[in-house]
């Protein structure tokens, strides 16, 4: 059969060339057939990236470390691969999989552990996080079970604006028509298009909807804007499947809005002392959603700068991680007493870490938007914290403060998985005013190879970029955390990790 477009007779011509560079046999054994002109109508192209975003979609999981490694020796690069794999994964899934946005969202995470890495073992927390992409995928059942298909755009109402058009359909869960009325409003734009997803992601409260976005809108430095209504499609299809009805931030927004008029209200510059940071963050530690989104606000009629204001976010979502008593009971692989993977205060810190980065690259309005919504999501996660963190009792046991002795102390802990240890000795690490870079070559070690529950490479990132981002006085709370959390996490090698250490040679 001829194909009937040129898009559809490259994509053939790609899959052909993949074909012929991994040979006839594994091809076979990939599945590999060249796309029917009917099949190719109805699967999204990739373009240059389309044949190792199917390689990585087809290549069953016990075969991809060896394929990808022989990529790599190729002269393909980290980046190509980790755009590749958001892709392959935004399309096999749509937002719609748990572990499969799980993966989408550590890819650029795993990216930047890998720059801090030295040259030889750079593509380990890559190669992990493609590996668990494939295992996903496969047993999603590969590129005939793809979520996001070609979709004919559909108009927005005249007068309306795009976003809340999109707000109301998810309110209704429906996909389909949410998905064209997208459509349309990608041509404008990836700006305009992420702005207006916007309006669906703030509608209510969820870790993975804020997240999703943010690094739906990150990926683009790895993919290309080109590709920003594939990506942002996910947050579309994720806000209808996961939509919970009527929530109160749903009226209390606007009324906030319209309250501290802040529409018109150019974004203030007012950093704030140390005090007043610490006080703004007790408030979304302790007081309850409907107050925190009220300080914020105020805050920002008072002329106070995002930053300032998302650096108070950040604090109390690290409290709450710092303070946490611990799983009350043992949850599949994570044990009684562990904070690594999906733990509350783990979840406020990569959520706050979003809405900052969102702050930063939005609108107006959604600036503003993403602030109170972010310090209403923060907040009221405060159920059973401990009244001071959680290592504070071992910290009076550490006497030395001997750099090479603290060092070799906290890997032990973290070995031992003595989460209270390893954090008392990052903190004193830090008050002796050593460099960071030694403790976080440990950290950074283990966030490698364990599997931390889907949540090691995001959590990683996040603390590292909030104690880059944070005033003096309060960024070492980060690495409290991250130790505290490597020591939970250990214990559970990361799949495919050991594999990739051999094929690197390492």
């Amino acid at each position: 059969m001829v194909p009937n477009t040129r898009r559809e007779f490259l994509a053939d011509v790609g899959r052909g060339m993949l074909v012929a560079s991994v040979g006839a046999s594994l091809a076979a054994d990939l599945g590999l057939a060249p796309l029917s002109a009917a099949e190719g109508a109805n699967t999204l192209d990739f373009g240059k990236l389309e044949p190792l975003a199917a390689l990585l979609q087809d290549t069953p999981t016990n075969k991809l470390m060896t394929v990808l490694v022989e990529k790599l020796k190729g002269g393909t690069d980290l980046r190509t691969l980790v755009a590749a794999g958001a892709l392959a994964n935004a399309r096999e899934f749509g937002g719609q999989h748990y572990e499969g946005y799980h993966t989408f969202m550590a890819l650029a995470p795993a990216y930047e552990m890998a720059r801090e890495l030295p040259d030889a073992q750079r593509p380990l927390p890559v190669l992990k996080v493609l590996y668990r992409n494939a295992t996903h995928i496969q047993g999603h059942g590969g590129r005939k079970n793809e979520v996001l298909r070609p979709v004919k755009p559909s108009p927005v109402p005249e007068g309306k604006v795009g976003g809340e058009v999109l707000q109301e359909l998810t309110r209704k869960k429906d996909t389909n028509t949410a998905d064209a009325v997208f459509a349309t409003i990608a041509q404008d734009g990836p700006e305009d298009a992420f702005n207006h997803v916007m309006y669906c992601v703030e509608d209510d409260v969820n870790v993975h909807r804020v997240v999703l976005a943010w690094r739906a809108w990150a990926m683009l430095d790895f993919t290309g804007k080109e590709h920003a209504q594939t990506l942002l499609r996910q947050s579309v299809h994720f806000c209808c499947v996961e939509n919970r009805g009527q929530q109160q931030i749903q009226t209390l927004l606007p009324k906030l809005m319209d309250q501290y008029k802040l529409a018109g209200k150019k974004l203030g510059t007012r950093e704030g002392d140390d005090a007043w940071v610490e006080a703004l963050a007790k408030v979304i530690y302790a007081d309850g959603r409907e107050k925190a989104a009220d300080a914020v606000a105020a805050a920002l009629a008072e002329g106070f700068s995002p930053a300032a204001i998302s650096e108070a976010m950040a604090l109390a979502a690290n409290q709450l991680l710092l303070c946490d008593s611990g799983r009350p009971q043992a949850n599949g692989r994570k044990q009684k007493g562990s904070v690594h993977g999906d733990s509350v205060g783990l979840h406020a810190s990569d959520a706050a870490n979003a809405w900052r980065n969102i702050a930063k690259v939005s609108n107006h309005r959604n600036t503003i938007a993403s602030l109170i919504v972010g310090a209403y999501h923060t907040a009221g996660q405060n159920r059973q914290q401990l009244k001071e963190p959680y290592h504070t009792a071992e910290l009076e046991k550490i006497t030395t403060t001997d750099a090479k002795s603290l060092l070799r102390q906290t890997e032990d802990a973290i070995k031992a998985g003595n989460q209270a240890l390893a954090a008392a000795l990052a903190q004193k690490y830090g008050e002796a005013g050593h460099p960071e870079r030694q403790l976080l070559d440990i950290l950074l070690h283990y966030g490698v190879s364990e599997d931390g529950a889907l949540h090691a490479e995001k959590y990683y990132r996040t603390a590292t970029e909030e104690f880059a981002l944070m005033r003096k006085a309060f960024r070492w709370r980060q690495l409290i955390a991250l130790a505290r959390v490597t020591a939970s996490e250990y214990g559970e090698a990361a799949p495919g990790y050991a594999e990739a250490k051999r094929l690197l040679g390492l």
